[in-house]
């Protein structure tokens, strides 16, 4: 019982080494490079890692596809290097035998990218799947709608126009005003009266004011 166990696991083993090698069939490389991401702040890449790597490829299939029942046993790391690179697959969880093809495997991660860069806080730069291409992150959208902002803008050009509009209109009517007064003033001062269709400036007919003509007449008939 024991020797049949032993013989299983060890062609179970050689399966798995055949079907995990670099340039495989459905096989990925992934280089991670923790220290440019994270600096002095950088992790250890150790057996719980690869531990949470395989976890998160499980957790991608299993969300890809709800008919994929993938275990983190069927998740495959080989040819790991101290730099941090390592190849993968995935085996089917019915045969175990044979892995899921590459597209699948593909769709899945790009569909769980950010999910699984945020568990290694890495990005697409420092967390490498080198035949598949990276996903650009969701685009932000405002806290406030489009919508509201258009309209916002729109309402201060109206305001800002009527505004105009309106100091507009009163500097119109004000100057329109100073020049009706200044007019007045200017007739007022230049007034002129017409007399025998001649033009000569008004007279000056104050009281105890004496026309020189008529003078000059009362004194030629003065009584002796």
């Amino acid at each position: 019982m024991l020797r049949a166990l032993l013989l299983t696991l060890s062609v179970v083993a050689i399966a798995h080494a055949e079907l995990c090698k670099p340039d495989a069939q459905n096989a990925f490389k992934v280089r991670i490079s923790i220290k440019t991401a994270l600096g002095d702040n950088a992790y250890a890449w150790d057996a719980n890692e690869e531990y949470l790597f395989k976890a998160m490829v499980a957790f991608a299939m299993r969300r890809y596809s709800s008919k994929r029942t993938t275990q983190i046993s069927n998740v495959l790391l080989c040819n790991v290097t101290d730099r941090v690179s390592f190849w993968f697959v995935v085996t089917d969880s019915s045969k175990n035998v044979t892995t899921v093809p590459g597209n699948e495997v593909e769709a899945a991660i790009r569909m769980n990218r950010n999910r699984i860069n945020n568990a290694f806080l890495l990005s697409d730069k420092t967390l490498q799947f080198l035949k598949i291409t990276s996903t650009l992150s969701p685009p932000v959208e405002p806290s406030t709608p489009v919508w509201l902002i258009v309209f916002g803008v729109v309402l201060c050009l109206i305001v800002a126009g009527i505004v105009f509009l309106i100091v507009s209109g009163i500097q119109k009517h004000k100057k329109k005003n100073k020049d009706s007064t200044e007019r007045e003033n200017l007739e007022e001062k230049v007034e002129v009266t017409l007399e025998n269709g001649i033009p000569c400036e008004a007279l000056d007919l104050k009281p105890g004011h004496i026309n020189g003509v008529f003078a000059a007449d009362d004194e030629r008939f003065t009584s002796l």
